[in-house]
């Protein structure tokens, strides 16, 4: 029976670059992935291409690119990655130019676009947004990009034609491994609803990268991980059945166990009965890991359920500004002068009349990760150290402006003892989500080879 094996390269835009080196080189793979696209990545990615046409893709592409094309041709390994996010095709041009300076020819790269509906957002006026129930012009004058999570369709197409490396926008995670094996093994949602379903779980097992190989897992002394500091990624030996071996790279770090996949399974999905994807509509209810060996699991069990009727669409906007002052106390006595600053600034900030919309103060190693109503019960003893972080949302940069300097003053000002003053102002770009009918978004592919032109 046929097996493929496809590594994952990255779980984020920023994620490390030698794990995915270690996968190409020692993996025997036939695919890699490269899942480097969050929804708000994308719309700062727009931000980018609108100031400059030729940006807009991953900023780390050329960096990852240099250590993956060589080993991409040496070892027939095919790439698929999103880090063309928001502008794929200025992405390939960048990477067949890369590839002259390397010395590269013959690899044929597609780009795969038809994400991008900024243009017609007026259309959907009447939509309405999924966090807070509002109609979409209610942000006509903010908004600055849409995005529409696409299927695998354009990775497909791309592979069948016989690209070695695809660069897309923006689909779905799970899409970047979809389309190789449904590419390799000919799958489709009315024939084989088990085999996609496992598809879309082995998309989803990859696409966080060291998550399944125990980097969210570690927790010392509970669940304890070997070797995090050169964490292997995943890798999944897939079989025509759909059946597939999440595994590792030998002596890499990191643990490839049930329950590391079990917690990536449960990560990020809204009803595991129906985890909604452009691809299919999968079944996890069912899904059975078994450990077969060191480092091991066999995964099996996964359906589908159909298609959804729509696609999701991550719209970006302007939102507003946010500043953010922080100063450190230490010694005894140090949170309730910590406490004090923050009374003191929040009675400057209403002398000063600033227009906050949103005003939060945390206690740094007492209640920033919980509120107080728990902090107050866990806290046994005072605490060595807090650090006293404020920071306030503004449509208004002047405020924002002046939060973060007002904590700085509490230098001088007092209580006695601050330290360590840092003050950061930066304008916020947010996200939300509407639907639109799938007939309304469809992939558009194009080719270019290294050492040639575009086709």
């Amino acid at each position: 029976m046929k097996t493929i094996r496809i590594g994952s390269g990255a779980g984020y835009a920023g994620d490390r670059i030698e794990p995915a080196v270690e996968l190409m080189e020692k993996g025997n793979l036939d695919y890699i992935i490269f899942e480097c696209l969050a929804e708000r990545t994308v719309a700062l990615g727009q931000k980018d291409k609108q100031s400059n046409p030729a940006l807009g893709y991953n900023q780390r592409l050329r960096e990852r690119m240099e250590k993956i094309l060589p080993l991409a041709q040496k070892n027939h390994i095919r790439v698929v990655t999103n880090m063309g996010a928001a502008n794929p095709e200025a992405a390939a041009k960048e990477v067949c130019a890369l590839a002259g300076e390397l010395g590269i020819s013959g690899l044929k790269i597609a780009c795969v676009t038809g994400d991008d509906i900024t243009g017609r957002l007026e259309q959907y006026g009447e939509n309405e947004i999924l966090e807070n129930g509002k109609k979409l012009k209610e942000l006509a004058q903010s908004l600055i990009s849409a995005n529409a999570y696409m299927g695998a369709e354009g990775i497909i197409e791309a592979l069948d034609e016989d690209a070695d490396i695809v660069i897309t926008g923006r689909v779905s995670d799970p899409a970047l491994t979809i389309g190789p094996l449904v590419h390799e093994f000919g799958w489709s949602l009315d024939a084989c609803p088990d085999q996609m379903g496992q598809a879309v779980l082995a998309g989803h097992l990859l696409e966080c990268a060291g998550q399944v190989t125990g980097g969210y897992y570690a927790d010392p002394g509970y669940k304890e991980v070997p070797d995090l500091d050169r964490l292997g990624f995943p890798l999944l030996e897939i079989s025509e059945d759909g059946s597939f071996i999440v595994t590792k790279v030998e002596d890499s770090g990191g643990l490839v166990c049930v329950d590391t996949c079990k917690e990536q399974t449960i990560y990020e999905i809204h009803d595991p009965k129906a985890y909604m994807t452009p691809d299919a509509i999968a079944d996890f209810s069912q899904v059975h890991y078994e450990q077969i060996g060191r480092n091991r699991v066999r995964a099996t069990g996964a359906t589908t359920h159909g298609k959804p009727e729509t696609l999701k669409v991550t719209i970006g906007y302007q939102d507003c500004f946010i500043g953010e002052g922080a100063i450190s106390y230490g010694g005894r006595n140090c949170l309730e002068r910590a406490k004090m600053a923050g009374r003191i600034v929040q009675s400057r900030f209403r002398q000063m009349r600033l227009d906050i919309d949103e005003l939060r103060i945390d206690y740094i190693g007492y209640n920033s990760l919980y509120l107080s109503s728990i902090s107050d019960r866990l806290m046994q003893n005072e605490p060595p150290e807090i650090r006293l972080h404020v920071s306030a949302r503004t449509r208004d940069e002047a405020a924002a402006r002046a939060v973060a300097d007002e904590v700085e003053t509490l230098y001088t000002n007092g209580p006695a003892g601050g330290g360590g003053a840092r003050k950061y102002v930066e304008e916020v770009f947010s996200v939300c989500s509407i639907f639109i009918p799938r007939k309304d978004v469809r992939a558009d592919v194009k080719y270019m080879v290294t050492g040639g032109n575009a086709l």
